[in-house]
């Protein structure tokens, strides 16, 4: 498929296994995979507003391997904004972004003006080797955004991608069409939670949910304003088909 000159670019870095692909696919199709399936290149389309008109969101998920340096490049050279997964659970995923991070600065000269995003994904776990508090750090020294997730329980999914575009400042894009939802938006159900929420047990009642953990970068204002959301499901029931599942879910 040609690439369309009003393609707004998001492009997807991290280590293999932080849930890269899962948030992506949560985002786009509103469903989670419970088995680690490495990526090479994978794009996925989705029509946004931009400038009071349409525009095509274009999300790269990149590979979390290192062999392709080429592509990843390339990535980098052709993205308007980047999201930088690592997982909670590991200090080497978010050690590992440093590099990558790096190349951005390299290739764009200057990030001061493009939105970058710094995720903590799989929040939900309870084995941290990573703290919030560290992500923030991490963040406050790129001068970018930072936000924690998890995939599996669809949390700050959605929050996620309308805060990247909200800090594009070189125009105006936005998840919604003409000040409406579209229809899939519409019928997706809405379930966010802080970093402290998803550290709670997931057993039982739902527990309440609270404003999301987000880090504004230094002089790109003060973020969005999320205010108390619809509960979630206590359950997700996952079905794999043909694949033998991972000791743990890959949120």
């Amino acid at each position: 498929m040609p690439e369309q000159s009003n393609d707004y670019r998001v492009v997807v870095f991290g280590a293999g296994g932080v849930g890269k692909s899962s948030l992506v696919l949560r985002f786009v199709k509103g469903t989670f995979r419970d088995t680690y399936i490495p990526t090479i290149e994978d794009t996925y389309r989705q029509v946004i507003s931009c400038d009071k008109s349409v525009c095509t969101l274009q999300i790269t998920d990149t590979t979390g391997s290192h062999q392709f340096p080429a592509m990843q490049r390339l990535s980098i050279s052709k993205g308007h904004a980047f999201i930088l997964v690592f997982s909670v659970t590991s200090k080497q995923s978010l050690e590992e972004l440093k590099p990558i991070y790096q190349q951005i600065v390299q290739i764009k000269g200057s990030v001061e003006s493009i939105p970058i995003m710094l995720v903590g994904n799989k929040c939900d776990e309870t084995q941290r080797e990573v703290e919030s508090r560290e992500g923030e750090a991490m963040a406050k020294e790129w001068k970018c955004a930072f936000m924690e997730t998890s995939a599996k329980m669809n949390y700050n999914v959605k929050e996620l991608f309308q805060e990247l575009l909200n800090l594009e400042k070189r125009r105006n894009v936005s998840l919604t069409i003409d000040g409406k939802r579209s229809s899939k938006q519409r019928g997706e159900t809405k379930s966010r939670g802080s970093a402290a929420s998803c550290r709670e047990p997931r057993t039982g009642p739902c527990p309440p949910l609270r404003t999301p953990l987000l880090s504004p970068p230094a002089g790109r204002g003060s973020g969005i304003a999320v205010g108390p959301s619809p509960r979630p499901p206590c359950a997700i029931t996952v079905t794999v088909r043909g694949r033998l599942r991972s000791p743990r879910g890959w949120g």
